[in-house]
């Protein structure tokens, strides 16, 4: 017999995985399943940008921190994926807690393919993306059908480290929500000039729904400068498009830019 104890057999004892979204920050912004779904958990396993608090409503659980963030000590995906499969497959309730949506760049599809590959049951409770929360923020529609034909989620951080299409996304015609792409502000900035006005409409929402979020309204073309004179960085979602002109707060005009803080 094999002494490996992660070797991939089959689930035989009852365990299975929850993916847990915890939204933007908010907890009033978790769904009543996503509280229903920690009530039941043996072994909370939390992203860094899940409100700590969130532990309240799990109060039987292991809580174990896996936290993965940019240019920081992250935890290894591969270390994530087989501690979720060791506690499914010794009989327990795992809910894996990811910040914003799990299914919307949070190495989900990964997570699942591996435990699905292992025989564990794998559950999905969806929530509100960060993107959603900063359009919540600027009070603006993301599809706005006066001014877009759609939205676009996309990350500047890729896992080879390569930089998205910016041509084929400016063509898109769609507002661009941009996740990740903080620390990428000038040359994105810089491509997508290359084929959209400096006019274009544009914002960033740091830490959105958050006691300390942060909302930037203005130009493509004074974008990164801006961003940079408020001190904006992540977590942060970028958003441009011709529909930011809608935003709730004081009216875009080409030169003039906004920083508001929250809170």
């Amino acid at each position: 017999m094999n002494g490996n104890h992660d070797s991939c057999t089959a689930n035989t004892h009852g365990g299975k995985v929850s993916l847990v979204s915890a939204g933007p920050g908010d907890l009033e912004l978790l769904t009543i399943k996503a509280a229903r779904t920690l009530a039941t958990a043996d072994v909370l396993m939390l992203d860094d940008l899940v409100d700590p608090q969130i532990v309240s409503l799990a109060p039987q659980a292991r809580v174990i921190r896996v936290g993965k963030r940019g240019g920081c000590r992250s935890t290894p995906q591969a270390f994530i994926c087989r501690l979720m499969r060791r506690y499914a497959q010794r009989g327990a309730h795992v809910v894996r807690v990811k910040g914003g949506d799990a299914l919307l760049f949070g190495r989900a599809g990964e997570e699942i393919g591996f435990l699905r590959k292992s025989g564990i049951e794998v559950a999905i409770v969806n929530g509100i993306s960060s993107g959603f929360a900063a359009a919540a923020a600027l009070g603006v529609s993301l599809t706005h059908r006066d001014h877009c034909r759609g939205v676009t989620f996309v990350t500047a951080h890729a896992q080879d480290h390569s930089e998205p299409d910016w041509a084929a996304l400016a063509a898109t015609g769609t507002t661009l929500a941009i996740y990740m792409g903080m620390d990428r502000l000038e040359s994105l900035s810089a491509a997508l000039l290359l084929h959209l006005p400096a006019h274009t409409p544009a914002a960033v929402v740091q830490a959105a729904s958050q006691p300390d979020e942060a909302r930037l309204l203005t130009t493509l073309g004074r974008l990164a400068a801006d961003a940079r004179h408020a001190g904006l960085g992540s977590p942060g979602v970028i958003l441009i498009g011709a529909a930011l002109a809608e935003a709730a707060i004081p009216a875009l005009q080409p030169s003039l830019s906004l920083v508001e803080a929250c809170g």
